[in-house]
């Protein structure tokens, strides 16, 4: 080896035997008004498993984006190695309400919210209308925003609740809201920071976070390397890498 030059960086060394066996942020299909992948359910099962993640809680884009009813038909029709998730449109908030009584009468357990792709604000009736009724149907609620503004429509309410897109920058505002709310939860996604996974368990307890990655619209590796190689114990990260979304969706 000539005199300077180190071995490659081996991300797949640091994560080693870790596996996902329930990845809470998966998504079917395509954003029509930015570049990524088609988001087939075969190419998205693929990048899963070439992640080591062997099942993902998947909403579908066009539920979201466009057609809410026929896209969480086609998400509840698809099979493994997916858990199916329903969508709320919340620019349609009675409309929503009714939809998300016939999915859970099709035996969902999850509602996906988009606040942000469906131009949607914390503060709007609409989301404290659809969170109400996910309570009172007993579904568990995977929700993007910032947290910052996102916990309000759902204190008080006795929600469970994974806040798919809390930043490291916002941790404080997720730890104090949840410290309050035993049924908050965060993805990992975006927890990069050298302790923010330790933080999380030390003051509201390891069982709060859950692995997400966004698949396939997001790199998988990401929060897989940092779980790896973290300071959580075992257990905790058998907790983080599924078992508690689990619990969660049944």
């Amino acid at each position: 080896m000539m005199r300077g030059m180190t071995d490659p960086f081996d991300a797949w060394r640091l994560v080693g035997d870790l596996q996902v066996t329930l990845d809470v942020d998966v998504l079917i299909g395509a954003f029509p008004d930015r570049d990524g992948p088609a988001g087939d359910p075969a190419a998205v099962a693929a990048t899963l498993g070439a992640h080591r993640i062997a099942t993902g809680a998947a909403a579908n884009l066009r539920a979201a984006l466009f057609d809410m009813r026929s896209g969480n038909d086609e998400m509840l029709a698809t099979g493994a190695p997916f858990v199916p998730v329903a969508v709320a449109d919340l620019r349609d908030p009675i409309g929503a309400a009714r939809e998300l009584e016939r999915v859970a009468e099709r035996g969902a357990r999850a509602v996906r919210l988009f606040p942000d792709e469906q131009g949607v604000e914390a503060g709007f009736p609409s989301v404290r209308h659809v969170a109400k009724k996910a309570v009172a149907l007993g579904l568990t609620v995977l929700t993007g925003g910032d947290v910052r503004r996102f916990w309000r429509p759902f204190a008080g309410l006795g929600a469970t609740v994974v806040f798919l897109d809390t930043h490291f920058y916002h941790l404080g505002d997720f730890i104090v809201a949840a410290l309050d709310e035993p049924g908050f939860h965060t993805s990992t996604r975006l927890l990069n920071s050298p302790d923010a996974l330790e933080t999380v368990a030390a003051h509201v307890g390891a069982d709060r976070l859950l692995y997400g990655s966004r698949a396939p619209h997001y790199e998988p590796l990401v929060p897989l390397l940092r779980l790896a190689t973290g300071g959580l114990d075992a257990e905790q990260v058998a907790a983080v890498a599924g078992g508690t979304a689990r619990r969660l969706l049944g």
